[in-house]
């Protein structure tokens, strides 16, 4: 099955205090982090994809330009939506883009490449030994 253009996903969390740039290091602020914001924005393109992957497929991210426009308080839900907007064989761009309650948070594009699972994970292993 290929993946169509305009495919769909989204991811949503509440604003907690581990998730704030002071926690986990990226700020010194109580806010929601860039970090967690991409993980999330990163979530919604895996969800836009899933429904596409043929046995054994998954997908890795390998690009994400993004930019963090507003703070969002400790609290608060955020959301991230990710449409496929190109692709060329194996290789995948979303756009992306994250809300909190008040409006638009986050915005840019991801690629994402097809993977066969197994044997990526078997490369990557191969590193160690």
């Amino acid at each position: 099955m290929s993946i169509l253009i305009g495919a769909k996903g989204v991811a949503e969390m509440i604003v907690t205090e581990d998730k704030t740039a002071a926690a986990i290091g990226s700020g010194s602020v109580k806010v929601f982090a860039t970090p967690w914001m991409i993980a999330m924005m990163e979530l919604s393109a895996c969800s836009a994809l899933a429904p596409y992957y043929e046995e054994g497929q998954s997908s890795v991210g390998t690009h994400l330009d993004v930019s963090h426009d507003a703070a969002t308080p400790v609290g608060m839900k955020v959301h991230a939506e990710a449409e496929v907007i190109e692709v060329d064989r194996r290789r995948i761009v979303l756009s992306v883009a994250a809300y909190d309650e008040m409006g638009l948070i986050g915005k840019g594009r991801h690629e994402r490449f097809l993977i066969d699972a197994e044997k990526f994970i078997a490369k990557a292993e191969s590193k160690g030994k």
